[in-house]
């Protein structure tokens, strides 16, 4: 065994001497793919799955090469015709790797939810920093990270919030009954109009939209530029604008009323029967 190991270590030299070489030869091939990949304007997770499809050849043809060197009986195609059952066993133990990775290079060949697009999937709501061809991450407007496996985004509906730079929001102005509708909703869209945030050519939208146990609601909605600044913000200088119109106008915002009704106790009400009957 010790002779036969000794003559086998020139095989193995070259074996190792051959893994190194793949190793450098991924290393080059990767930036010159990433290279090719950013004078084509190409997206960022194209140039990612582009890099680790290289990589992943290189190691292939590689690894095969040097197995051959190692083991002189080894041929590709033996593994291939000895794979067999064992292919199926391996594809049951492995079905979500391969699940992920089949989504990951699906979803980097899409053109929707690129490296950068805010999303909302499966109570997940964040921008994407990375994908790979197993799992995705996303940093939550928290700033956690999460891990979100591709399986996951490729099959359950994604939101994607930067798909467009102008978003809709709304809000619901409730005024009292007593207020002349038409000038509430005047004083709400020249309220609007003082925004700086809403998009203009988009226009604005206040309509009355129902009668509330306590106020007279309007549906007040409005376009604005995710580009530019967060929908939070904007939302609250748009509450702030209104509510200062409104008080400026002298038209109320009510708040919910409750009329509360007490009755006498059972025993006091029967004593004072009693008492009337004798009484009588």
């Amino acid at each position: 065994m010790g002779k036969a190991f000794v003559q086998e270590l020139p095989s193995l030299a070259i074996a190792l001497a051959i893994i190194v070489l793949t190793w450098t030869v991924a290393r080059v091939m990767a930036r010159t793919s990433r290279r090719i990949t950013s004078r084509a304007h190409v997206r960022d997770d194209l140039k990612q799955l582009v890099e680790t499809l290289v990589r992943l050849v290189v190691w292939i043809f590689g690894t095969l090469i040097a197995l051959t060197v190692a083991i002189p009986s080894f041929t590709p195609a033996s593994v291939f015709a000895s794979l067999g059952v064992g292919a199926l066993a391996i594809g049951f133990a492995f079905q979500d790797i391969f699940e992920n990775f089949l989504a990951g290079v699906l979803i980097m060949l899409r053109e929707k939810m690129n490296i950068g697009d805010a999303i909302k999937c499966g109570g997940i709501a964040g921008k994407v920093e990375k994908i790979t061809l197993r799992e995705t991450h996303v940093r939550q407007l928290s700033g956690e990270l999460t891990v979100v496996p591709n399986s996951m985004l490729f099959k359950n509906p994604v939101e994607i919030l930067t798909d467009q730079h102008l978003r809709r929001n709304e809000i619901v102005v409730g005024v009292s009954y007593d207020t002349d509708l038409l000038e509430a909703q005047k004083v709400i869209e020249q309220a609007l109009l003082s925004v700086e945030a809403i998009d203009k050519d988009k226009g604005t939208v206040v309509f009355a939209q129902e009668f509330n146990s306590s106020s007279v609601d309007f549906l007040v909605q409005w376009w604005s530029d995710t580009s530019v600044q967060d929908l939070r913000l904007t939302k609250s200088q748009v509450i702030f604008a209104i509510k200062g119109a409104l008080d400026g106008a002298g038209i109320e915002i009510p708040f919910p009323n409750v009329t509360n009704t007490f009755k006498e106790p059972l025993s006091f009400l029967s004593a004072k029967a009693l008492e009337k009957k004798r009484a009588a």
